[in-house]
């Protein structure tokens, strides 16, 4: 079956291909930017506690069986089932207990069954455990009124993994979930890329921090917050430069600072087309190497990717929202390759349109959008934040996420399925 997508029909992709004025589509600007991201190659050897967030530089296996040893996965009763002879209920005598931790008794009398905790090994010639609810122990004895089947209540050895099974792969950031797994398996230590270098610096000499005071005509810098807000991750080692002004040669000298040992170098602001853009002519003269320049993107035409040396570059509009938006879907990609993260990417959703807009076709739109609920087909419902231009940085707060309009349509429907790019 064929998905039409605000009047189009999948797959699912930008629609800016046929983009007019030399506009590079943004599925080509991406993998222009990911073919520049070579993964960092160093790398180190870390004790589990300090690896949290960091990148596996190779596939694991495992190195012993998980679990180690058959174990009990209740509080109950290990048995043997050829000493429920008969009909029942059967009585056995206790002839101890096995608690997690353990080693349990090499051997123990025929006819008669032992207490067992939920995760102790489950004692030689125990076929079954039953579980204590129905078992009842009174004077050094326990009686059972159901016989229990072969195995229950038994995990047995290897069963979550074999020796040598694959534990994890390579590229996968050791979440809580791999660090839960690693643990699990033993693994004391595990290799890890180092960290990725990103200089970062905001351009404009009417920027200012927040909290400080502004003559006429100044701001204060939302793109610097934002960006190391986003930048602020285990496997990123930033170098914050802060704002650079609206001087070629100051421009020029932050650059190659930047540029000196980093593995990315991120700007905002200065590279379109105004008197004051001067970071074209500074990347000209600096020697850069352009492979994208003037998006099919709305917002976000400027952005700009290079190479600087051994440093991927990427600079960003000055607009908050359009710099907000390049980020997430181009730049934060571009870092995450740096890193080796496999399997990175945008995440992707279909979600159903809860508004209707006429547009001129020509450029993707990315625009802020809130989720409202599902609809009567279990697909989520979004709404549109209005007015979403590049420089209403407050919409951001508000959103959970940005809808695509692919660049060739002119028109979105209510009801029309389109794509949904969550935070």
């Amino acid at each position: 079956m064929t998905i039409m997508l605000a009047g189009r029909p999948d797959p699912v992709m930008c629609g800016c291909d046929g983009a007019a004025d030399a506009l590079i589509p943004v599925d080509e600007a991406l993998r222009r930017g990911l073919a520049l991201a070579t993964p960092v190659a160093e790398l180190e050897t870390l004790p589990l506690s300090r690896a949290h967030g960091r990148v596996l530089a190779r596939a694991l296996r495992s190195r012993s069986p998980l679990p180690r040893f058959d174990n009990s996965a209740m509080d109950g009763y290990a048995l043997r089932l050829a000493d429920l002879a008969g009909p029942g209920p059967w009585r056995l005598p206790l002839a101890g207990r096995i608690a997690a931790g353990d080693a349990g008794p090499p051997s123990w009398p025929r006819g008669s069954a032992l207490r067992i905790l939920t995760g102790a090994a489950v004692p030689p010639g125990c076929d079954a455990v039953a579980m204590q609810e129905e078992a009842v122990a009174a004077e050094g004895a326990v009686t059972f009124r159901r016989r229990p089947v072969a195995g229950e209540n038994i995990r047995r050895a290897g069963e979550d993994l074999p020796a040598g099974a694959p534990l994890l792969p390579g590229g996968r950031v050791i979440d809580p979930r791999a660090a839960a797994v690693l643990a699990a398996a033993g693994m004391g230590e595990v290799r890890v890329r180092r960290r990725v270098r990103v200089a970062l610096f905001s351009t404009g000499s009417e920027l200012r921090e927040p909290g400080e005071r502004l003559a006429p005509g100044q701001i204060w810098n939302a793109n610097r917050h934002h960006l190391t807000g986003a930048l602020a991750l285990p496997w990123v080692d930033l170098l914050d430069m802060g704002v650079v002004p609206d001087d070629p040669a100051a421009l020029l000298s932050a650059l190659e600072r930047a540029a000196y040992g980093a593995d990315l170098v991120v700007t905002t602001g200065g590279i379109s087309v105004g008197e004051e853009d001067h970071m074209p002519a500074v990347l000209a003269r600096i020697g850069a190497g352009i492979h994208v320049m003037r998006l099919a993107m709305k917002p976000g035409k400027p952005l700009t990717i290079g190479q600087i040396g051994g440093a991927v570059y990427v600079g960003l509009p000055g607009n908050p929202v359009s710099a907000f938006v390049t980020w997430h879907v181009i730049g934060a990609r571009i870092a995450e390759a740096l890193a080796g993260i496999a399997g990175g990417g945008l995440r992707k959703t279909l979600v159903r349109a809860g508004f209707a807009r006429d547009r001129v076709p020509g450029r993707c739109e990315f625009v802020p959008a809130r989720l409202m609920g599902l609809d009567g087909t279990g697909i989520e419902v979004v709404e549109s934040l209005a007015g979403s231009v590049s420089h209403r940085v407050a919409l951001l707060a508000g959103a959970d996420g940005l809808v695509l309009i692919p660049a060739d349509c002119d028109h979105v429907g209510r009801g029309d399925l389109l794509e949904f790019i969550p935070f």
